[in-house]
């Protein structure tokens, strides 16, 4: 039986305007619902206090190992209202089950996927008035978990914190779907065999930025890392998964280890089978990106994730010089087929053969 999550009603919800005024353009990650869901865990007693309440600051001790020894994890994922008012989710379980792992690798305690589910379906229901209904719209949930104890000492925290909160989003990227450009990045890494590149956890992150920062003093957009081992293999983006189409009717995409197993990224697999596309999960050279898309043997390069969904790349800039692939964001392109697909599952405009989606509300 999962974790109870009772309702601890706001008493000073947003109004009917303002949450319209939001919802009207929301941006990504900037705007908040009226509520949020909270657990913690404790040796003596496991998972407890669960609720979803108010959402508002959370009160944190100076000395909170968080905060000194970045124990932490997260996931994302997305509801969705489809055009009969019902509010569903894509693949929750699978994010529950990533959630798990990453707790095991940042040794947290790992919270069981009905609670986790529970704890999604508790706050969605009770804001279910922030789920937008328009195209390409929806709530973003972040389900989140870090060491609240206050305790100054490496070893792992007695007291665990889980939280999860949500915003309504529009499109991550403000220009829409178009191409963008990403800086190859040769100075940092993101990763290295027995780190912690297939958990999702916030230190990834936080180590993407300096080189993002770079990437914007190029003109672009996103970067991209190589391997820590060699330097000669693309793994991902700052904070999403890479594949490539070639000419002859593949789709190439870094196999796992070092990289975050996104939900998206298996998912964009099996749809490319659909398509008639021979999948390919293996290392990738950068030269092979490169000097594919001078030659044409690269057709279209393109990234995915829960945020950005599917986003075609053009330009792949270095120090001394660049590539674009020739169908980057073409209307009939493969990446865009893909997009469209995938959103059509998501939002209940076509059928779900792999029973993909859950409903929530």
């Amino acid at each position: 039986m999962s974790l109870p999550f009772p309702l601890q009603q706001n008493p000073s919800p947003a109004s009917a305007q303002r949450r319209a005024e939001i919802m009207a353009n929301p941006g990504f990650g900037t705007y908040f619902t009226d509520h949020m869901a909270r657990a913690v865990w404790k040796p003596d007693g496991g998972w407890q206090a669960s609720e979803i309440i108010p959402f508002g600051p959370i009160l944190m001790h100076p000395a909170a190992a968080v905060l000194h020894y970045a124990q932490e994890i997260f996931e994302g994922m997305k509801a969705y209202r489809h055009s009969d008012g019902s509010i569903w989710s894509f693949r929750p379980q699978a994010n529950g089950e990533r959630f798990a792992r990453s707790a095991r690798r940042l040794a947290l305690p790992e919270l069981p996927v009905p609670d986790f589910m529970a704890s999604v379906e508790g706050l969605v229901r009770a804001d279910q008035a922030w789920v937008p209904d328009e195209n390409e719209y929806s709530v973003y949930l972040r389900p989140f978990m870090f060491a609240s104890e206050p305790f100054l000492g490496v070893r792992p925290a007695k007291e665990i914190t889980y939280m999860v909160i949500a915003c309504p989003v529009g499109a991550y990227f403000s220009g829409g779907v178009r191409p963008v450009s990403i800086w190859l990045s040769t100075e940092y890494t993101r990763a290295a065999r027995g780190g912690t590149g297939e958990a999702k956890c916030g230190g990834n992150y936080a180590s993407s930025l300096a080189p993002m920062v770079e990437a914007a003093e190029h003109g672009c957009e996103q970067v991209c890392f190589l391997d820590a081992a060699e330097g000669r293999y693309v793994e991902e983006l700052g904070g999403m998964n890479l594949y490539f189409i070639t000419a002859d009717g593949r789709i190439i995409t870094p196999e796992l280890g070092t990289i975050l197993e996104g939900v998206t990224r298996g998912s964009i697999l099996i749809l490319a089978k659909d398509l008639g596309l021979e999948v390919e999960e293996r290392p990738v050279e950068i030269r092979e990106w490169q000097e594919g898309v001078a030659s044409g043997a690269i057709t279209e390069v393109f990234a995915c994730g829960t945020g950005a969904v599917v986003t075609p790349v053009g330009r792949l800039v270095w120090a001394g010089g660049e590539v674009t692939a020739p169908k980057a964001g073409a209307e009939d392109s493969v990446t865009m087929r893909l997009r469209r697909h995938l959103l059509d599952i998501q939002y209940g405009r076509a059928a779900d053969p792999y029973g993909w989606m859950t409903r929530l509300v």
